[in-house]
């Protein structure tokens, strides 16, 4: 019987050059990911309903780095490795932003530029009021608004324009909610005034001592399209019900 010969030296590198091959594929992979995270597109998920009807929980989109420049929150975990921003573009009123939470820079928010440097900001029995002069809005169609399994309530629905011509949907429960009435707000400067469309259901810049004015380094990037969207009526493991949980309908839409 013949013994069964010991593996060659040459097979012997093969399998060490190909583990080898494998895990420097792997760690290219990363950095690639990595610097596209940091420098173009970064994903995140809606949790919240606080910019309902424009983003719903559930939603997945992402978000463009370069639009605002960069800052110390661009780069992973935060890292404080210089102050400020570079290649910096000031965002324009009306743009959806995701920003980290002056208070907790450990938490990234989402919400709607409504002032810039500068600017007075006030809301009136639900209008809101840039420098003095209202923003006009205009009543549409009631919004359904899901709240809980199967209970639907039917809101207030507006389409807001602001001063530069932007339109988006808000939502109202009334016009007397403890955020329909409020201090006039002077947006400091390198500062921004960040609020949810759900008005009644939003804490943002209103709220001072949650949220407040938003920094300029705190901008991480502007929203820009929905890739995904789930009504989260699938729970991980139940794979047969993927395909009815998907709303299909949001799938790669912008988001203005």
């Amino acid at each position: 019987m013949k013994s069964k010969s010991a593996p060659t030296a040459l097979t012997r590198k093969k399998a060490g050059g190909g583990i080898l091959d494998t895990v420097k594929t792997v760690v290219y992979a990363v950095l690639i990911a990595l610097v596209v995270r940091t420098v173009a597109y970064e994903p995140f998920n809606i949790p919240s309903g606080s910019m309902v009807p424009t983003l719903l929980v559930g939603d997945y989109l992402f978000v463009s780095k370069f639009s605002y420049g960069y800052s110390r929150f661009s780069l992973p975990l935060g890292l404080p490795l210089f102050s400020g921003r570079i290649f910096f573009h000031s965002p324009e009123r009306g743009d959806v932003v995701v920003f980290k939470l002056p208070t907790d820079n450990s938490t990234d928010y989402i919400k709607r530029v409504i002032g810039l440097p500068g600017d007075h900001i006030q809301m009136k029995n639900g209008i809101l009021f840039i420098n003095g002069q209202p923003v006009p809005r205009r009543r549409i169609e009631d919004y359904l608004y899901q709240e809980g399994p199967g209970a639907v309530i039917p809101l207030a629905q507006y389409i807001e324009t602001l001063p530069n011509g932007v339109q988006h949907r808000i939502i109202e429960m009334s016009d007397n909610g403890p955020l329909d009435n409020t201090q006039e707000y002077v947006v400091p400067p390198g500062d921004y005034f960040m609020m949810g469309d759900n008005r009644d259901n939003s804490q943002d810049s209103r709220v001072l001592s949650a949220v407040g004015y938003v920094p300029a380094q705190n901008l991480i990037g502007r929203a820009e399209f929905i890739f995904f969207s789930t009504d989260g009526s699938a729970r991980l493991w139940e794979i047969w019900k993927w395909p009815f949980a998907i709303r299909y309908s949001r799938l790669f839409r912008g988001v203005s």
